[in-house]
């Protein structure tokens, strides 16, 4: 079968034909259909100082991906009834892979385990024609989650998990970042009955995504200052709820500078560096902040098929961060154009 492989230690990938997976005991063989790329899978092609110290070639890469079940090892509970599985269903999996024993785990906290290993980062992942999962991780989708949906979920469930920590109904909402997850968001605070969003970044073409999402405002921040959304569009007193999802030190110094005293703020972007926060600030203002990691397991995940399959105009405002799709054998345009900086999501058809 057709892998896409770091196959050694330097920069670059190699799509290789190695031998099919056999499922394990607990394990499903899914047969991959579409797969996403991400931060990571840049940072593992160029092999930067992170790659180097969680991955070790040679291995497949990905952990964005939807298919088929096309195997069940022994173990797992198998037919057509309420959570079985079987082959020939359509899922989407958690690419996170827990130990079910740490105290998180055995707390219900699965996204916080301190075990945790990633599919397509510390076991084989998905940029191939099949791969191998535990079959906890599998996510069955309905059939209103199609293929280019069920891809998304990896992302959408971390837009879905960061919007769960604050109240959206009627309120104003500050989304810093329109990269694919902050768009995202921007869909579901519409959504959910957000009075106003205001989606920041430096990239017109990703906040051109953010206004089609939704956004009543996609400010580039580099050209105006955020006071104007308030002049705009008549917010007084300041946001009412702000998602961070650049990861950059002067977006979070903006956040806290323009929201209202008592508000609530969910950081998921991932900073490169340290840096200072003015704390009097955050006590005086009685601000909340949150720090969000990956998917509530999974929780998250019926929240995101449920409201996905309430709302077609949510549907397609979240497929609408597709800027780009190409086959699997063009991965290297693929790669190319994630890296660009002008595009949203790039996907890759597997079939």
């Amino acid at each position: 079968m057709r892998a896409l492989r770091k196959t050694i230690d330097g920069p670059g990938l190699e799509m290789c034909d190695i031998p099919e997976p056999t499922p394990g005991p607990g394990e499903v063989k899914i047969r991959v259909l579409r797969t996403g790329l991400c931060g990571t899978d840049l940072h593992l092609y160029n092999w930067d100082d992170w790659a180097r110290t969680q991955f070790t070639p040679p291995m497949t890469i990905g952990h964005e991906f939807y298919g088929e079940i096309a195997e069940i090892g022994p173990g797992v509970a198998v037919g057509e009834g309420k959570d079985q599985l079987h082959a020939g269903q359509r899922v989407s999996v958690e690419g996170h892979v827990v130990c079910g024993r740490c105290r998180n785990c055995r707390a219900g906290r699965r996204h916080m385990c301190v075990r945790t290993l990633g599919i397509g980062v510390n076991r084989d992942g998905a940029f191939a024609d099949y791969v191998v999962v535990p079959a906890t991780n599998v996510w069955v989708q309905p059939d209103e989650i199609d293929p280019e949906l069920g891809v998304l979920f990896d992302p959408f469930g971390n837009a879905v998990h960061t919007s769960q920590q604050l109240e959206l109904t009627g309120q104003d909402v500050l989304i810093t970042g329109a990269g694919p997850i902050g768009v995202m968001a921007t869909a579901i605070a519409r959504h959910s009955g957000a009075r106003y969003i205001v989606t920041t970044d430096i990239n017109e073409e990703r906040l051109e995504l953010a206004r089609k999402a939704g956004a009543d405002l996609g400010l580039n921040t580099a050209k105006e200052p955020l006071s104007s959304a308030f002049t705009t569009l008549g917010i007084e007193e300041g946001f009412d709820a702000g998602m961070e999802m650049s990861g950059a030190g002067a977006a979070l110094h903006t956040m806290i500078d323009h929201v209202t005293h008592g508000a609530t703020l969910a950081l998921l972007g991932l900073p490169k560096m340290e840096f200072p926060v003015d704390w009097g600030k955050v006590i005086t203002h009685m601000l909340t902040i949150k720090g969000v990691y990956g998917r509530e397991m999974f929780d998250t995940w019926y929240l995101a098929t449920f409201m996905l399959q309430s709302s077609q105009k949510l549907r397609e405002s979240v497929r609408s961060v597709i800027t780009h799709r190409f086959a699997a054998d063009d991965w290297e345009q693929a790669f190319a154009a994630q890296a660009s900086g002008h595009a949203g999501k790039v996907i890759m058809n597997w079939e």
